[in-house]
Protein backbone atom coordinates (compact mmCIF):
# COMPACT_ATOMS: atom_id res chain seq x y z
CA UNK A 1 0.00 0.00 0.00
CA UNK A 2 1.39 3.34 -0.85
CA UNK A 3 1.17 5.92 2.05
CA UNK A 4 0.44 9.09 0.88
CA UNK A 5 2.46 11.79 3.36
CA UNK A 6 1.24 14.85 4.43
CA UNK A 7 0.66 17.72 2.32
CA UNK A 8 4.20 19.86 2.97
CA UNK A 9 6.26 17.01 4.29
CA UNK A 10 7.69 16.15 0.72
CA UNK A 11 8.40 19.99 -0.43
CA UNK A 12 11.98 21.49 -0.37
CA UNK A 13 12.62 22.53 2.87
CA UNK A 14 13.41 25.73 1.13
CA UNK A 15 10.01 26.78 0.28
CA UNK A 16 7.53 27.01 3.02
CA UNK A 17 3.93 25.98 2.42
CA UNK A 18 1.18 28.36 2.60
CA UNK A 19 -0.24 27.37 6.18
CA UNK A 20 3.84 27.64 7.44
CA UNK A 21 3.75 31.56 6.86
CA UNK A 22 2.39 33.74 9.91
CA UNK A 23 -0.61 34.65 10.13
CA UNK A 24 -2.48 31.63 8.14
CA UNK A 25 -4.07 30.19 10.74
CA UNK A 26 -5.54 33.84 11.91
CA UNK A 27 -6.86 34.72 8.50
CA UNK A 28 -9.10 31.30 7.99
CA UNK A 29 -10.31 31.43 11.94
CA UNK A 30 -11.30 35.08 10.91
CA UNK A 31 -12.74 34.06 7.39
CA UNK A 32 -15.12 31.47 9.23
CA UNK A 33 -16.21 33.60 11.82
CA UNK A 34 -16.75 36.09 9.07
CA UNK A 35 -18.86 33.88 7.22
CA UNK A 36 -20.72 32.06 9.95
CA UNK A 37 -21.18 35.95 11.36
CA UNK A 38 -21.50 38.03 8.84
CA UNK A 39 -21.65 42.14 9.67
CA UNK A 40 -24.83 43.48 11.25
CA UNK A 41 -25.18 46.04 8.02
CA UNK A 42 -25.42 42.68 5.54
CA UNK A 43 -29.32 42.23 7.73
CA UNK A 44 -32.45 44.43 6.48
CA UNK A 45 -32.49 46.80 9.26
CA UNK A 46 -35.56 48.92 10.41
CA UNK A 47 -35.77 52.26 7.82
CA UNK A 48 -32.74 51.13 6.01
CA UNK A 49 -32.98 50.87 1.80
CA UNK A 50 -32.29 47.10 2.44
CA UNK A 51 -35.40 46.98 4.62
CA UNK A 52 -37.28 48.38 1.54
CA UNK A 53 -38.30 44.24 0.22
CA UNK A 54 -41.30 44.82 -1.34
CA UNK A 55 -42.44 41.80 0.85
CA UNK A 56 -44.47 42.15 3.93
CA UNK A 57 -46.91 39.49 5.78
CA UNK A 58 -50.83 40.66 7.23
CA UNK A 59 -52.71 39.59 9.85
CA UNK A 60 -56.38 40.61 9.09
CA UNK A 61 -58.30 39.97 12.07
CA UNK A 62 -61.96 39.06 13.41
CA UNK A 63 -63.31 39.10 16.83
CA UNK A 64 -66.91 39.93 18.02
CA UNK A 65 -66.76 43.99 18.75
CA UNK A 66 -68.41 44.82 21.66
CA UNK A 67 -69.14 47.65 23.82
CA UNK A 68 -67.09 46.38 26.57
CA UNK A 69 -63.48 47.64 25.90
CA UNK A 70 -61.57 45.64 28.26
CA UNK A 71 -62.75 42.97 26.41
CA UNK A 72 -62.28 43.90 22.69
CA UNK A 73 -58.41 44.37 24.18
CA UNK A 74 -58.14 41.09 25.43
CA UNK A 75 -59.00 40.18 22.06
CA UNK A 76 -56.98 42.19 20.29
CA UNK A 77 -54.12 40.89 22.63
CA UNK A 78 -54.39 38.17 22.10
CA UNK A 79 -54.62 38.43 18.15
CA UNK A 80 -51.79 40.28 17.96
CA UNK A 81 -49.49 37.75 19.74
CA UNK A 82 -51.34 34.87 17.64
CA UNK A 83 -49.78 36.83 14.51
CA UNK A 84 -46.42 37.50 16.05
CA UNK A 85 -46.38 34.13 16.20
CA UNK A 86 -46.99 33.24 12.61
CA UNK A 87 -44.39 36.40 11.38
CA UNK A 88 -47.08 38.69 10.66
CA UNK A 89 -45.98 42.27 10.24
CA UNK A 90 -48.69 44.11 10.34
CA UNK A 91 -51.93 43.37 12.05
CA UNK A 92 -55.33 44.10 11.10
CA UNK A 93 -58.64 45.13 12.92
CA UNK A 94 -62.07 46.38 12.47
CA UNK A 95 -63.49 49.46 12.59
CA UNK A 96 -64.31 50.72 15.95
CA UNK A 97 -62.51 47.41 17.31
CA UNK A 98 -61.30 48.58 20.69
CA UNK A 99 -63.91 51.58 21.27
CA UNK A 100 -66.79 49.12 20.14
CA UNK A 101 -69.73 50.64 17.32
CA UNK A 102 -71.89 53.74 18.43
CA UNK A 103 -75.30 52.65 17.13
CA UNK A 104 -74.94 49.03 17.58
CA UNK A 105 -72.94 48.30 20.32
CA UNK A 106 -74.14 51.06 22.29
CA UNK A 107 -76.67 54.13 21.76
CA UNK A 108 -75.64 56.59 23.21
CA UNK A 109 -71.83 57.90 24.04
CA UNK A 110 -72.95 60.15 26.97
CA UNK A 111 -71.37 57.92 29.51
CA UNK A 112 -68.95 56.42 27.48
CA UNK A 113 -65.84 55.71 29.54
CA UNK A 114 -62.74 57.61 27.42
CA UNK A 115 -60.43 57.03 30.45
CA UNK A 116 -60.40 53.08 29.85
CA UNK A 117 -60.24 52.95 26.29
CA UNK A 118 -56.52 55.27 27.05
CA UNK A 119 -55.80 52.98 29.18
CA UNK A 120 -56.35 50.22 26.59
CA UNK A 121 -54.63 51.96 24.10
CA UNK A 122 -51.88 52.13 26.18
CA UNK A 123 -51.91 48.42 26.19
CA UNK A 124 -52.17 47.79 22.88
CA UNK A 125 -49.05 50.37 22.03
CA UNK A 126 -47.42 48.89 25.07
CA UNK A 127 -48.03 44.96 23.46
CA UNK A 128 -46.92 46.25 19.37
CA UNK A 129 -43.80 47.38 20.68
CA UNK A 130 -42.85 44.39 23.02
CA UNK A 131 -43.58 42.35 19.78
CA UNK A 132 -42.30 45.02 17.62
CA UNK A 133 -45.42 44.42 14.78
CA UNK A 134 -47.00 47.16 13.25
CA UNK A 135 -50.82 47.19 13.93
CA UNK A 136 -53.82 49.32 12.52
CA UNK A 137 -57.05 49.14 14.15
CA UNK A 138 -60.14 50.97 14.60
CA UNK A 139 -61.08 52.88 17.41
CA UNK A 140 -62.62 56.29 18.77
CA UNK A 141 -61.25 60.04 18.76
CA UNK A 142 -62.25 62.39 21.38
CA UNK A 143 -62.87 66.00 20.34
CA UNK A 144 -62.42 68.60 21.96
CA UNK A 145 -66.12 70.90 23.92
CA UNK A 146 -69.09 69.17 22.47
CA UNK A 147 -67.79 68.22 19.10
CA UNK A 148 -68.06 64.58 18.07
CA UNK A 149 -65.59 62.30 18.26
CA UNK A 150 -63.83 60.92 14.82
CA UNK A 151 -64.03 56.77 13.64
CA UNK A 152 -60.19 56.60 13.66
CA UNK A 153 -57.90 53.94 12.80
CA UNK A 154 -54.96 54.05 14.54
CA UNK A 155 -51.46 53.38 13.04
CA UNK A 156 -48.69 51.99 16.00
CA UNK A 157 -45.33 51.21 14.19
CA UNK A 158 -42.46 48.47 15.82
CA UNK A 159 -42.10 51.19 18.37
CA UNK A 160 -45.20 50.99 20.26
CA UNK A 161 -45.98 54.81 18.55
CA UNK A 162 -49.03 56.01 17.06
CA UNK A 163 -47.59 57.48 13.23
CA UNK A 164 -51.03 58.50 12.03
CA UNK A 165 -54.03 58.65 12.00
CA UNK A 166 -57.30 57.80 9.62
CA UNK A 167 -60.47 59.42 10.09
CA UNK A 168 -63.63 57.77 8.61
CA UNK A 169 -64.35 60.19 5.54
CA UNK A 170 -67.51 59.37 4.18
CA UNK A 171 -70.02 58.26 7.62
CA UNK A 172 -73.72 56.75 7.09
CA UNK A 173 -76.30 58.98 8.60
CA UNK A 174 -76.54 56.93 11.40
CA UNK A 175 -73.01 57.16 12.15
CA UNK A 176 -73.03 61.39 11.89
CA UNK A 177 -75.27 61.32 14.97
CA UNK A 178 -72.14 60.16 16.81
CA UNK A 179 -69.37 60.97 14.56
CA UNK A 180 -67.53 63.78 13.08
CA UNK A 181 -65.92 63.57 9.39
CA UNK A 182 -62.80 63.52 8.73
CA UNK A 183 -60.67 64.55 5.84
CA UNK A 184 -57.28 63.76 5.13
CA UNK A 185 -55.76 60.64 3.53
CA UNK A 186 -53.00 58.66 5.22
CA UNK A 187 -50.78 56.84 3.59
CA UNK A 188 -47.63 54.77 5.85
CA UNK A 189 -44.90 52.14 4.54
CA UNK A 190 -44.19 49.11 5.90
CA UNK A 191 -40.82 46.91 4.16
CA UNK A 192 -41.38 49.43 0.76
CA UNK A 193 -45.35 48.32 0.53
CA UNK A 194 -46.82 51.83 0.34
CA UNK A 195 -50.27 51.36 2.53
CA UNK A 196 -53.49 53.15 2.48
CA UNK A 197 -56.90 53.31 5.21
CA UNK A 198 -60.08 53.80 4.15
CA UNK A 199 -63.16 52.53 6.92
CA UNK A 200 -66.53 50.78 6.11
CA UNK A 201 -68.99 53.35 4.13
CA UNK A 202 -66.03 54.89 2.48
CA UNK A 203 -66.40 51.53 -0.05
CA UNK A 204 -69.23 53.50 -1.94
CA UNK A 205 -67.37 55.98 -3.47
CA UNK A 206 -64.33 55.33 -5.71
CA UNK A 207 -63.10 58.98 -5.78
CA UNK A 208 -61.10 57.72 -2.38
CA UNK A 209 -59.66 54.75 -4.02
CA UNK A 210 -58.62 56.76 -7.24
CA UNK A 211 -56.83 59.11 -5.11
CA UNK A 212 -55.05 56.63 -3.32
CA UNK A 213 -54.14 55.58 -6.38
CA UNK A 214 -52.83 58.92 -7.37
CA UNK A 215 -50.55 58.32 -4.10
CA UNK A 216 -49.09 55.24 -5.65
CA UNK A 217 -50.76 53.23 -2.79
CA UNK A 218 -49.92 49.11 -2.99
CA UNK A 219 -52.45 47.77 -0.38
CA UNK A 220 -55.79 49.17 1.00
CA UNK A 221 -56.22 48.26 4.84
CA UNK A 222 -60.24 48.91 4.89
CA UNK A 223 -61.58 47.98 8.32
CA UNK A 224 -65.63 47.66 8.40
CA UNK A 225 -68.11 47.18 11.09
CA UNK A 226 -71.13 45.09 9.16
CA UNK A 227 -72.41 42.86 12.09
CA UNK A 228 -75.15 42.32 14.49
CA UNK A 229 -77.15 43.06 11.15
CA UNK A 230 -80.73 41.91 10.18
CA UNK A 231 -81.06 38.44 8.44
CA UNK A 232 -81.27 38.77 4.70
CA UNK A 233 -78.63 41.91 4.98
CA UNK A 234 -77.73 42.50 1.40
CA UNK A 235 -73.69 43.71 2.88
CA UNK A 236 -72.53 40.43 3.65
CA UNK A 237 -73.22 40.29 -0.19
CA UNK A 238 -71.94 43.50 -1.96
CA UNK A 239 -68.62 44.87 -0.13
CA UNK A 240 -66.71 42.19 -0.74
CA UNK A 241 -67.70 42.48 -4.30
CA UNK A 242 -67.60 46.21 -4.28
CA UNK A 243 -64.22 45.94 -2.62
CA UNK A 244 -63.19 43.49 -5.58
CA UNK A 245 -63.62 46.11 -7.93
CA UNK A 246 -62.07 48.86 -6.80
CA UNK A 247 -58.83 46.28 -6.35
CA UNK A 248 -59.00 45.62 -9.62
CA UNK A 249 -59.59 48.98 -11.50
CA UNK A 250 -56.67 50.64 -9.46
CA UNK A 251 -54.20 47.68 -8.68
CA UNK A 252 -53.57 47.53 -5.46
CA UNK A 253 -54.09 44.43 -2.59
CA UNK A 254 -57.02 44.70 0.20
CA UNK A 255 -57.29 43.65 3.52
CA UNK A 256 -60.75 43.61 4.64
CA UNK A 257 -61.49 43.22 8.10
CA UNK A 258 -65.11 43.13 9.65
CA UNK A 259 -66.38 41.69 13.20
CA UNK A 260 -67.39 38.15 13.97
CA UNK A 261 -70.08 38.93 15.84
CA UNK A 262 -73.56 37.37 14.36
CA UNK A 263 -74.78 38.12 11.29
CA UNK A 264 -71.77 39.35 9.69
CA UNK A 265 -69.30 38.21 6.84
CA UNK A 266 -65.57 37.36 7.83
CA UNK A 267 -62.32 39.00 6.67
CA UNK A 268 -61.28 38.99 2.97
CA UNK A 269 -57.70 39.35 1.10
CA UNK A 270 -58.25 40.67 -2.16
CA UNK A 271 -54.84 40.44 -4.81
CA UNK A 272 -54.68 43.56 -7.12
CA UNK A 273 -56.31 41.40 -10.62
CA UNK A 274 -59.30 42.02 -8.04
CA UNK A 275 -59.85 37.99 -7.08
CA UNK A 276 -60.14 36.90 -3.79
CA UNK A 277 -56.83 35.55 -2.14
CA UNK A 278 -58.40 33.76 0.83
CA UNK A 279 -61.20 34.44 3.61
CA UNK A 280 -62.28 33.31 6.54
CA UNK A 281 -64.91 31.23 8.15
CA UNK A 282 -68.00 33.53 8.88
CA UNK A 283 -69.13 34.53 12.73
CA UNK A 284 -65.93 33.12 14.19
CA UNK A 285 -63.23 34.81 15.83
CA UNK A 286 -60.31 33.89 13.86
CA UNK A 287 -57.34 35.56 12.09
CA UNK A 288 -56.11 35.34 8.33
CA UNK A 289 -52.38 35.64 6.98
CA UNK A 290 -51.89 36.79 3.59
CA UNK A 291 -48.42 37.76 2.00
CA UNK A 292 -47.23 40.76 -0.11
CA UNK A 293 -44.39 40.45 -2.89
CA UNK A 294 -44.32 43.52 -5.27
CA UNK A 295 -42.51 41.77 -7.57
CA UNK A 296 -45.13 39.15 -8.23
CA UNK A 297 -47.81 40.19 -11.14
CA UNK A 298 -51.34 40.34 -11.22
CA UNK A 299 -53.81 40.84 -14.47
CA UNK A 300 -54.05 44.15 -14.52
CA UNK A 301 -56.87 44.56 -17.86
CA UNK A 302 -56.51 48.68 -16.84
CA UNK A 303 -52.77 48.90 -17.36
CA UNK A 304 -52.78 50.66 -20.34
CA UNK A 305 -55.22 53.24 -19.97
CA UNK A 306 -55.47 53.90 -16.35
CA UNK A 307 -53.00 57.09 -16.53
CA UNK A 308 -54.84 58.83 -18.87
CA UNK A 309 -58.32 58.19 -17.46
CA UNK A 310 -56.57 60.11 -14.19
CA UNK A 311 -55.49 63.16 -15.93
CA UNK A 312 -58.85 63.19 -17.51
CA UNK A 313 -58.31 61.33 -20.60
CA UNK A 314 -61.59 59.24 -21.12
CA UNK A 315 -61.22 57.47 -24.10
CA UNK A 316 -57.61 54.93 -25.46
CA UNK A 317 -56.45 56.10 -28.37
CA UNK A 318 -57.15 58.95 -30.23
CA UNK A 319 -60.54 60.50 -31.83
CA UNK A 320 -61.16 62.23 -34.58
CA UNK A 321 -63.41 65.08 -36.35
CA UNK A 322 -65.34 63.43 -39.04
CA UNK A 323 -69.00 64.45 -39.87
CA UNK A 324 -70.41 60.65 -39.71
CA UNK A 325 -68.58 60.79 -35.70
CA UNK A 326 -70.15 63.94 -35.03
CA UNK A 327 -73.94 63.26 -36.65
CA UNK A 328 -75.44 60.65 -33.84
CA UNK A 329 -78.86 60.81 -35.18
CA UNK A 330 -78.16 59.35 -38.68
CA UNK A 331 -76.57 56.17 -40.01
CA UNK A 332 -74.66 57.30 -42.60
Amino acid sequence: MKIIPPVGLNQDPKKKSAMSRPGFYQKILLISLWLCFPPLALYPQPGSDQAESGKIRIASCQFPVSADIRANCTWMMEQMTEASLKKADVVHFPECALSGYPGTDMTSLDQFDWVELYRNTDSIMGLAKKLKIWGVFGSMHRLSGNHKPHNSLYIINPQGEITDRYDKRFCTGGDLEYFTPGDHFVTFKVNGVNCGLLICYDVRFPELYREYRKLNCDLIFQSFYNARQQKGSIHPVIMPISSQAHAATNYFYMSLTNSSASESWPCHFITPDGLIQNKLPVNVPAILISYIDKDVKYYDASKDYRSDAIRGKLNSGETLLDTLSLNRKAIH
